[in-house]
């Protein structure tokens, strides 16, 4: 089923979308400026082609370690994502689910909006794996919170 969802998502505008967000990517990669956001662009633009079966989740979260994207700078740079971009971005997608959702059918598909919606209001410090993963990595991280505790 998720190869079908991400077929059809694929067909009907992901790889339109896709391209859209490495485009961006791309142009802020040349500002110089712009490469902490174009990364994410990146991570968004490969989440924009084939979203089902894939899953948000904080690279601290994935890693147990904090990177540049996931601290205070990483905090600022989604401040900024937020105020110039991200807003946008996230009405967007969200009128995008709206649209999606009138229909029964439309529906998988709106939630992939909601879900690229988030993403898009703060996607600096975040990744993008497969649901498999992220579902191991909580347990396991919760595993380890645990016996820390102890």
């Amino acid at each position: 089923m998720r190869a079908i969802g991400n077929l059809i998502w694929f067909v009907f505008g992901g790889v339109v979308m896709g391209l859209a967000w490495w485009l961006a990517g791309v142009i802020a990669c040349l500002t110089i400026v712009g490469i902490p956001w174009a990364k994410s662009c990146f991570v968004m633009g490969r989440l924009a082609f084939f979203p089902f079966g894939k899953e948000i989740i904080a690279r601290d979260d994935l890693t147990l370690r904090e990177d540049i994207g996931t601290g205070p700078l990483g905090f600022l740079g989604n401040v900024i994502w937020f105020l110039f971009a991200g807003l946008w971005l996230a009405i967007g997608h969200l009128i995008s689910a709206v649209l999606c959702c009138l229909t029964i059918i439309g529906i998988p598909f709106g939630m992939q909006h909601v879900k690229m919606a988030v993403m898009a209001l703060a996607p600096v410090g975040k990744t993008v794996i497969s649901k498999e993963t992220a579902q191991a990595v909580r347990v396991d991280n919760a595993r380890n919170r645990r016996y820390s505790m102890r």
